[in-house]
């Protein structure tokens, strides 16, 4: 997570991180279904206004680290080293991600999402913006040579190998092998580029 600088991004980012601790403390002790947007604000001791400000909805409470996690995508495409091939800078994040979720701690947390339509629906939405992200970043590299398509085909299999892999008994094999499917794909779509 990137870390803010200025005492004011430091105080929203300390707020924004109360009201998400206290939903998740809350989710996890009585049920996400169970447990209203007022009661998260009051056990944040902050204001509803003030939770929207910070989260656009309830679901959004859950997946705090949205657009972290988007952003650190983005990044493994745009700051990666000069010539340095693009699949095994993202495979390095994709790597990091299924760390972070498969964390001791985080099984409750992916039980509650399964066990919740609205929850299940939100978490595919944010997979599909945040492919649609990653293709828009793959496309933009000057070095790239695939298709628009091709991009947002692997940017798919990319977000598709987090979910995949942070569910397997092996999360770190499963990202190797996903990811040599992943490489094989993207090595098909390389004629297209000479066309």
């Amino acid at each position: 997570m990137t870390v803010p600088t200025g005492r004011r991004e430091r105080k929203k980012a300390a707020t924004r991180q109360k009201i998400a601790d206290a939903a998740l403390r809350l989710f996890l002790e009585r049920g996400y279904e169970a447990v209203g947007i007022r009661e998260v604000a009051a056990e944040a001791d902050v204001a509803v206004t003030t939770l929207f400000s910070h989260f656009a909805s309830k679901e959004a409470l859950v997946f705090e680290q949205d657009e972290d996690f988007e952003h650190r995508l983005t990044q493994a495409v745009t700051d990666r080293a000069p010539h340095e091939p693009l699949l095994p800078a993202l495979r390095r994040e994709i790597h990091a991600l299924v760390r972070h979720c498969t964390a001791d701690g985080a099984a409750p947390i992916w039980q509650m999402i399964e066990a919740s339509p609205a929850l299940r629906e939100y978490e595919e939405s944010m997979r599909l913006r945040h492919a649609e992200s990653l293709a828009a970043a793959i496309a933009a590299d000057p070095e790239r040579s695939q298709t628009t398509t091709a991009c947002r085909t692997i940017a798919r299999f990319v977000i598709d190998a987090y979910s995949l892999a942070r569910e397997a008994a092996d999360p770190e094999a499963a990202v190797d092998e996903i990811f040599r499917m992943i490489e094989a794909a993207w090595e098909v779509a390389a004629p297209a580029r000479r066309a």
